[in-house]
Parts: structure tokens; sequence; C-alpha cells
């Protein structure tokens, strides 16, 4: 936006390449011209903000900060990590962050990933416990789970522990924040995957071919589940004996301790065990 030379070359190359495509799908032409005032238009509000980002970053975090990197989309959605070919165009696991905003690996801090206490897809692609019967309903009712930018209605499971220990130890993850327990309040029994049996095998990890993936079946531990709400609980003693439980072995199996707890959808609602930036 600083070189209006460049910016006009810019120009006439993209249109070069989307024009042909609108005028294909019919669409009205646009010309240079008009992309340009348009930038020219909002460049005022912008180039005061153009900084080198890893500098910026790199000094704040020297000067003990608090800087936060927010990732998008899932570990499993992951170019390289993810199940391929169901997956985003990107990396997206924490150790992204480093090489998007050029802080460098060695920048350190807490890397804490945020996992429902069920499991849930948006879209084509493998899922072990997925549940296609009146609980994987009920999950998607009560967790108003549609994708946030389709509308589609997401798939539901019951918690898979290995994918989520397999996403902790691909990102880092040195906690979790555990969200929608009071989604699972009702339920008489819970299950919750421990493992995958494959060709006569029990395995802890998803394999990487589509075909395996597709013949992995579920290996389910059952826990006693709770009748008493836990919706808008801010402390461990207000949660019943058996949600303490399915939080603790969730803890156990994914090899992270869910350091926050959400139990509504009101932001207020949450259980802090460790503040991330203390951590």
């Amino acid at each position: 936006l600083a070189d209006r030379e460049a910016l006009e070359v810019k120009i006439e190359r993209l249109l070069a390449h989307h024009g042909a495509l609108r005028a294909g799908l019919g669409l009205p032409e646009i010309t240079p011209a008009e992309v340009l005032a348009q930038l020219e238009a909002v460049a005022p509000k912008i180039l005061p903000y153009v900084k080198p980002a890893w500098r910026v970053l790199g000094d704040a975090i020297k000067d003990g900060q608090r800087v936060l990197f927010e990732g998008a989309q899932a570990t499993l959605l992951d170019v390289d990590h993810g199940t391929y070919p169901y997956v985003t165009s990107s990396n997206t696991v924490a150790g992204q962050a480093a090489a998007g905003a050029g802080v460098g690996p060695t920048a350190g801090g807490y890397v804490l990933g945020i996992v429902k206490a069920y499991t849930t897809r948006v879209g084509e692609g493998p899922f072990p416990t997925e549940l296609n019967d009146e609980t994987g309903r009920l999950l998607g009712e009560r967790g108003h789970e549609f994708g946030t930018v389709t509308g589609r209605p997401r798939r539901c499971g019951w918690f898979d522990a290995v994918l989520v220990r397999q996403s902790v130890a691909v990102g880092g993850v040195q906690g979790v924040v555990l969200t929608k327990l009071d989604i699972l309040d009702g339920f008489e029994t819970l299950k919750v995957c421990v493992g995958y049996r494959l060709n006569g095998k029990t395995i802890d990890y998803l394999p990487a071919g589509l075909r395996d993936q597709a013949a992995i079946e579920p290996v389910y531990e059952e826990m006693e589940g709770w009748s008493e709400s836990t919706r808008g609980a801010r402390s461990w003693k207000d949660l019943p004996a058996n949600a303490v439980k399915y939080v603790r072995r969730v803890e156990e199996l994914i090899g992270a301790p869910a350091v926050l707890l959400s139990t509504s959808p009101d932001r207020d609602d949450i259980i802090m065990m460790l503040d991330p930036f203390q951590g």
C-alpha cells in the first residue's frame, strides 16, 4: 500500500487471473482503477500500523510483556499432521505460531490446548467415536454444535482420548481448557475412547493411511455419569464427584492437566486451576 507503482502492477497481475474467473461466472468486470481507488481509501488507516512484526513481538517478549498467540482450526486439520486429505491448507499446530510470527521456536511460553469434554467434527474425514444415534443427536442439540462458518451440524461422539493425546504431543501442549462439561450432565453412563482396534491388534494412535483410519474401531472405557447439574460451576467443590472423576481420568489419558474448566457459554463460568500466563 505504501508503493503505488508496485501496487498497480500487482493489481494488473491479479485481475488477469480473477477477471477471467469473474467473466466465466457472469459477474461484472472490475477495473484496475476501481481496485486502486478502494485501496487508496483504506491505505492511510492501515499504513501507520505497518511495522516489522518479528521486531515488535520480539521486543515485547524480551520486555516481559504478555503476548498471546491464538490458533484457529483444530490440530488434526493441520496439513502435515492432520487427517489428510480432510485438512486445511496450512499448519495449525502450536509450532506454527513461531514460524508465522517470526519469534523463533525458542521464544518459549505456555502452550494451552482447547478441547471439548466430548468430540466433534465438521465435514468429512475419519471420526472413530462418532455417534449416529440418539446420544449423538442429544450432544449436538445440547452443545449447539453447528459450524461457525458453514452452519453445518457438527458430527458428535464420545471423548476420543487417543486423538487428544496425539494432538497434545504434536502441539507441545502443556495444559488444556476442557470445555462444555455441562453438556454431559444427566448421562447415566459415559464412554471414553482409550485405544483403537485394527486388524486384531490394539493401537494407541491414529494411523496415517485412509484405509486404516476407516477400519479402526474405538476401544471404550465406561464411566459412571452424574445426574446433578454442573452448569455455571466455578469451583471444584461445586462439581459432582463423578464429574471430578471424569476430568481426572481425561487428564491421565491425554497426558496433560486441565488447567481451566468451562461449565457454560458464560465466560465467567470457569474453574481455573492455573493462570496460563503464570504457567
